[in-house]
């Protein structure tokens, strides 16, 4: 197997605020949010972060995406370094999160065509893909809609659309379907089977366990930013459920009465 995402000794800390203090009750001045974080994503595989919420999850795949810097450690995408080679890396993947805002006052078809430009593909090109993408989604009956009076399931498709417009190689999706309704959920997971078979290499993070018996091939338990576990799906559910794996590994790691 090829590796294509190489994850190495990642670290990164974040500075609470005295208002973030407060909320989560703690004098802790600061958080660490990954902490020496290492794994191994393969080409044409679906791999996931499974792991609760705080994990350090989110952290890990902005790190890939080049959107925060790494404190210590590094990543490389096909062979790019996130530190060094940003733009490079930015350049061969898709990168979808829950927490995308798109303009409220822009259209669809308007988003996809500035985003597609931003990648360098030519008005043809952009055509192309929209033909390709509007229909499957079923944006192309709202392409002329503006973006704040669309719903939030359309919103995600919208975003899922814009973010792979440039056919990338590797496509990283934070939580894809958190708070969708069932039916664009569904089209959201059938897309990324699709995507797979296509060839992609896919990297999502969840802490749904039916979204990753559903489509990983390769799976990364995250506790407090550590790799905890990391094998494929069915080495992982063996003996037992992935449910019960994962919280087996949850107490084990954190001593906690579940």
């Amino acid at each position: 197997m090829t590796p294509i995402v190489v994850a190495e000794d990642l670290r990164k800390t974040f500075t609470l605020t005295r208002k973030q203090q407060r909320i989560e009750r703690t004098r802790e001045a600061r958080r660490v949010a990954v902490n020496g974080l290492s794994f191994c994503a393969y080409r044409g595989e679906i791999y996931g972060l499974l792991g609760p919420n705080g994990a350090g999850k989110t952290t890990t795949l902005r790190i890939l995406s080049t959107l925060i810097r790494p404190d210590a450690g590094d990543a490389y995408l096909l062979g790019h370094s996130v530190v060094k080679e940003a733009a490079k890396v930015r350049d061969c993947i898709g990168f979808l999160t829950g927490e995308l805002k798109l303009e409220a006052f822009f259209t669809p078809d308007y988003l996809f065509e500035f985003f597609g430009a931003m990648h360098g593909l030519g008005k043809e090109e952009i055509r192309a893909r929209k033909r390709d993408l509007f229909p499957r989604f079923g944006i192309d009956k709202f392409a002329q809609v503006k973006v704040g009076d669309l719903s939030t399931g359309m919103k995600q498709k919208v975003s899922l659309a814009i973010s792979i417009v440039h056919d990338p190689e590797i496509i990283i999706f934070d939580e894809p379907t958190n708070g969708l309704d069932v039916l664009t959920t569904k089209v959201i997971v059938d897309f990324l089977a699709e995507l797979k078979r296509m060839g992609k290499s896919i990297l999502l993070s969840t802490h749904i366990f039916s979204l990753v018996e559903k489509l990983c091939d390769r799976v990364g338990v995250i506790i407090d930013g550590r790799m905890i576990a990391e094998d494929t799906l069915s080495a992982l559910t063996a003996e037992s459920s992935l449910e019960d794996k994962f919280f087996a590994l949850y107490r084990q790691e954190k001593g906690d009465v579940i």
